[in-house]
């Protein structure tokens, strides 16, 4: 990604993070850069915006996930691990809450080393938590 869309991303990430409606966005722009328009800004330009936002709060540090599987591009499992990561992380759960249900489950004491199979049945008991508990089944 080139520097620009770099830091064009991070400029709209930031502005959803922040929770700023268009109007309020577009006129901190003004205010700090004169223009009304991220995509019209240079290069010095979007990293004052940038300093300004990272003042007000955002952060661009990615969030680690404690206990994710290092096989969530796995061809055959991906999909469905990633369909379990975004389960737990609906319901505020760590990965170890999907580890216990595995061994609870299938006497697996890892969620990484279930078989496809097995992944699917592990969804849908979640899935059925969180029917269960109102949240979305993502």
């Amino acid at each position: 990604m080139s520097t620009r869309r770099g830091d064009l991303a991070k400029i709209h990430i930031a502005k959803k993070q922040l929770c700023l409606d268009n109007d309020t966005y577009r006129e901190m722009l003004l205010n700090i850069t004169g223009r009304r328009s991220s995509a019209a800004l240079t290069a010095i330009q979007r990293a004052a915006v940038l300093r300004h936002l990272a003042k007000a709060g955002f952060s661009a540090k990615k969030r680690t996930y404690p206990g994710r599987p290092a096989n969530m591009n796995h061809p055959e499992k991906g999909k469905m691990l990633k369909k379990v990561e975004a389960l737990l992380s609906e319901a505020n759960r760590p990965w170890s809450y999907a580890n216990g249900m595995a061994k609870r489950m299938f006497g697996v004491d890892q969620v990484q080393w279930l078989k496809p199979r097995q992944l699917h049945k592990l969804v849908a008991a979640l899935m059925t938590d969180a029917r269960r508990h109102g949240r979305r089944t993502v």
